[in-house]
């Protein structure tokens, strides 16, 4: 039995953050000092429909009433209205669905559930959580999960007696929705469908999930139900767009939180910079690792948030020597990260709630709502990506009413630096959105063959687009399906879902082929078995760039070399290296307009427009650059096709009178200064990463005769980011003013414009001169 940990005598986190908050030398990094103020509960009662059992054995638990917003999400399911929530962390989401589902169940037990989570360890946590729910309101629920771990021998007894299957997308889209004859019971009865961390699903993969619920609607309408579909998200600006291009159908958006919140101190951290002239700033790893300590030390429960396996490894590492044995308990500060045993993550978690484990380092697994208890203070190294994910690591601290407190420690990445010079964006409602395409033709002809494969298609049904039958016509000519007795029926060989993976939009992708061995690993490396082994899979657009023959590829942070490309089977073949240089390769880009959806001309500055574009480009060679100060140190050839890729694309075109007497040299430097600096900063519009952007820049482009730069979509047919791009084009060019103004670099340098040393000392007064009209 573990006993109970002795620490030194403690200062309250109170004292503490006073003491920093006074600390000159901290306090010169401190960007925004915030303090939260505490929010009082708001309360509803019970509503009479509910189940007495519930009502039971929720009093038994000191709940005597609900927050507001589970009250409203239980009357809008209760009418049948599909509802999305979006509260903070440790509002009680969690009640929002399971209490209409428990209480279908304890009234009627042939209903059924079911719960879609993005990750296994949420879907075992509330697995646990039904569990203990149930067999305490004495109502008999058979809850599963089902996944890739689930037993062949168990399978049949979920298919046939599960009231509630937890599963996930990926598992739905190969798993179940193709052999639905097998699990009948499951949606001729199905009343709800849980999804959860709706934010999550975004981009490629949620243009994929929302053709996976098209998919499952579908089946359901052939068994006769029509579940209602609650969903919980993270905040983002679109809740209600993103949840109806899943649904498609009318939500009901339940925003305003009833639960309450302790007090919270948010800082915003830059590090002092350490090179000027490229602006490089001390490592956030160790100025966070010094806050954590500090916070340790006292005793204050400490979650720290890195952005790799590596930065966990090596955050750990550098905590633990700070609280050496015997003086400190071995198990005082754990890493937390894929690659864990369950077994170990599941005892960290317990570690974490019974207060036995004083401070965990994660990458973003702890970031979703699994059960750790009520940690007292949240340390970020680096910008999460997103507000949503800000908001989500930052809330893994004040789980109850006490006070906590925050710390986000920026990088020297543009984004960082943008965010610790502008905090208000973090703390001002969230201007991202959640962008889909779920009629992205790649994407969705891909799900129209799965959904024919499960069910004929009658000629006029309509799958999403408004030309299905012209699809169905198509895939009939090539032989993929078959038009017999008024139907399209599936006639290929193939199974169609388990070739296709809802990460990608196309199939046309290169394989990653790890060979390090047992005798080349490097040491502290992760475990491999001396076997080739498959890690990854990129596109044949991207592995260009990123996986040509001696590129360095960073997986997880490990850095491993590419020895030998296959360009006709694509696959590349990696080995594992230590080396302080990074490869980028030199990518020329050739833009071509198809179709231009919107045009605006402002009665000054750039003329704007997004549309549909052909993207050709052709890599020659590769430059290394070292990791901190960018230095080029080698290079080499590349010898690859040209490939194309046909997308979107948002382009803005300079009026000529802009750069009137200009030399050709300054302008193309201060568009690519400009594109660096735009690309950059999208981003903080999109919930998207940089790579999933393009950055194209044409001195004279050949569609608007101008000075011009093209930001498209690295997506084929693109998911909606250059029409989002170009609907907020006024606040992203208002963003990269205040960035530009707000950098200490002197000519320019990699967290603004790019370094001056490559693109020319007057870059940043160039970049600022064009900003200053738009």
């Amino acid at each position: 039995m573990r006993t109970a940990v002795r620490f030194p005598a403690r200062t309250g986190l109170e004292q503490i953050l006073d003491g920093l908050e006074g600390d000159p030398a901290f306090s010169s990094m401190v960007t925004r000092w915030e303090r939260l103020p505490a929010i009082a509960p708001r309360y509803a009662p019970f509503p009479a429909w509910l189940d007495e059992r519930i009502v039971r054995t929720l009093r038994r638990r000191g709940i005597e009433a609900l927050y507001s917003h589970q009250a409203a999400a239980l009357e809008a399911t209760r009418a049948g209205r599909h509802t999305v929530v979006i509260t903070p962390t440790a509002s009680g989401k969690t009640l929002c669905y399971n209490l209409p589902v428990l209480d279908a169940i304890a009234k009627d037990p042939t209903a059924r559930a079911l719960y879609l989570f993005p990750t296994k360890a949420l879907s075992q946590d509330q697995l646990a959580e039904l569990e203990r729910g149930s067999a305490e309101m004495d109502i008999d629920l058979a809850t599963y999960t089902y996944d890739g771990d689930t037993p062949p021998a168990v399978r049949a007894a979920i298919r046939s007696a599960g009231h509630v299957v937890i599963t996930n997308p990926d598992m739905l889209h190969t798993g179940i929705l193709p052999h639905h004859t097998k699990w009948v019971k499951l949606f001729e009865s199905l009343r709800f469908v849980v999804l959860d961390e709706l934010h999550t699903y975004r981009g490629v993969f949620g243009s994929h999930v929302a053709n996976v619920l098209r998919r499952l609607r579908r089946i359901c309408a052939f068994y006769g139900s029509h579940p209602i579909f609650i969903c919980t998200s993270a905040t983002i600006a679109n809740p209600e767009e993103l949840a109806r291009r899943h649904i498609e159908d009318d939500v009901v958006v339940i925003d305003e939180s009833g639960a309450p919140r302790g007090e919270k101190v948010i800082a915003f951290v830059n590090p002092p910079v350490v090179n000027r002239n490229l602006s490089i700033r001390q490592s956030a790893l160790l100025t966070g690792r010094d806050i954590a300590a500090t916070l340790l030390a006292s005793g204050v429960q400490t979650i720290a948030f890195a952005q790799s396996r590596v930065q966990t490894e090596l955050l750990l590492t550098y905590l633990r020597s700070r609280f050496p044995q015997p003086q400190w308990p071995s198990d005082l500060i754990r890493g937390y990260r894929g690659g864990y045993l369950p077994s170990e993550r599941r005892a960290i978690e317990r570690g974490l709630r019974d207060g036995s484990v004083r401070g965990v380092v994660s990458t973003n697994a702890l970031e979703l709502g699994i059960d750790i208890g009520a940690l007292q203070a949240a340390v970020l190294l680096g910008y999460p990506g997103t507000v949503a994910s800000t908001w989500q690591q930052m809330g893994r601290a004040g789980r109850r009413e006490e006070m906590s407190a925050a710390f986000l420690v920026a990088t020297s990445s543009p984004t960082d630096q943008y965010v610790a010079q502008h905090p208000e964006y973090v703390l001002e409602r969230s201007p991202e959105a959640g962008l889909v395409n779920p009629d992205n033709l790649h994407v969705l002809v891909e799900h129209l063959k799965c959904a024919a494969f499960e069910i004929p298609f009658e000629p006029r049904e309509r799958f999403g687009t408004e030309d299905t039958p012209g699809v169905l016509s198509y895939l009939d000519e090539q032989g993929v399906l078959h038009e017999a007795g008024g139907k399209y029926h599936w006639s290929d060989q193939a199974f169609p879902a388990e070739g296709m993976s809802l990460r990608t939009a196309t199939n046309d992708n290169v394989v990653i082929v790890d060979e390090t061995g047992p005798a080349t690993r490097v040491v502290g490396a992760e475990h491999h078995d001396g076997r080739a082994r498959v890690i990854g899979e990129i596109d044949r657009f991207a592995a260009q760039v990123l996986l040509h023959e001696q590129a360095i590829y960073l997986h997880e942070s490990r850095q491993l070399q590419v020895e030998r490309l296959d360009w006709e089977n694509a696959k590349a073949y990696v080995r594992e290296v230590k080396v302080d240089y990074y490869t980028q390769a030199e990518l020329a880009v050739r833009i071509r307009v198809i179709d231009e959806f919107d045009r605006r001309s402002p009665p000054r500055g750039f003329d704007l427009a997004h549309g549909e574009v052909l993207v050709s480009t052709l890599t020659t060679m590769f430059k290394k650059l070292t990791m901190y100060t960018h230095e080029n140190v080698g290079w080499g050839k590349i010898h690859l096709p040209e490939q194309e890729l046909q997308t979107t694309s948002f382009w803005c075109s300079l009026p000529e009178r802009v750069v009137a007497g200009w030399p050709k040299e300054r302008v193309e430097v201060a568009l690519a200064g400009l594109g660096n600096l735009l690309h950059a900063l999208a981003p903080l519009f999109l919930m998207c990463d940089p790579h999933d952007l393009g950055l194209a820049v044409e001195v004279r482009s050949p569609h608007t005769g101008r000075p011009t730069i093209y930001l498209f979509d690295m997506t084929p047919g693109g998911i909606g980011f250059s029409e989002r791009l170009f609907r907020s084009a006024a606040p992203l060019f208002e963003r990269a003013r205040e960035h530009l103004a707000a950098c200490s670099c002197d000519g320019g340098c990699p967290s603004c414009v790019g370094p001056a040393y490559a693109l020319g000392a007057d870059v940043r007064g160039a970049v600022a001169h064009l900003l200053s009209l738009a």
